[in-house]
């Protein structure tokens, strides 16, 4: 299989199913900004392999996974037969991951900034980068096969944001709280 077939050459690529639109159509956006927050995940994950984080690598592998999941959803118009649907399990594995790191946190009393760790911080960047996708995703609603693909995207950033918190923790980055003007 070679990787270029030159059918993209003048600006269109094919949804599942065949149909053809412009690159710059909101459906390929969303799962765009997807393939984006999964290569932003494997960079983070290179930057624990060395550390004791073997819990959360696991954690995130899966969650690679899941978004091609995401990203079939998105890339199969309405009326289609989604080849690799993302479904209410993904969520609930997404809400166990959630529970299982947080026993491990300080309880959250105020806003934090983003950062600490090299990995918590790419966590971090990852987290807004799956946010980005479900705006784009909610644009594209009416045209959805299931609107669990958005749950899912919901939870995901719950999840890489308990995540680097946690790998900052485990790390021993303490949190820098956020302080408003009127404080400062």
């Amino acid at each position: 299989m070679k990787i270029y077939t030159k059918t993209g050459d003048q600006g269109y690529t094919s949804l599942i199913g065949g149909e053809r639109v412009e690159k710059k159509h909101p459906r390929v956006e969303a799962y765009g900004t997807v393939d984006e927050a999964n290569s932003v995940l494997g960079f983070a994950i290179t930057k624990m392999v060395d550390q004791p984080l073997e819990k959360v690598i696991s954690m995130l592998n899966q969650v690679q996974h899941d978004l091609f999941h995401v990203g079939a959803e998105l890339s199969t118009p309405k009326g289609r037969n989604v080849p690799w649907p993302i479904t209410e399990e993904h969520v609930k594995r997404l809400e166990q991951f959630i529970d299982d790191l947080e026993t491990d946190l300080p309880p959250l009393k105020q806003f934090i900034l983003p950062g600490g760790s090299e990995a918590g911080a790419i966590l971090h960047l990852a987290r807004t980068i799956i946010r980005r996708a479900e705006r784009q995703t909610i644009q594209i609603k009416d045209h959805l096969s299931s609107m669990i693909v958005i749950a899912y995207l919901n939870r995901c950033s719950d999840f890489l944001f308990i995540a680097a918190r946690w790998v900052n923790h485990k790390l021993g980055y303490e949190e820098t709280p956020f302080y408003s003007p009127a404080k400062h």
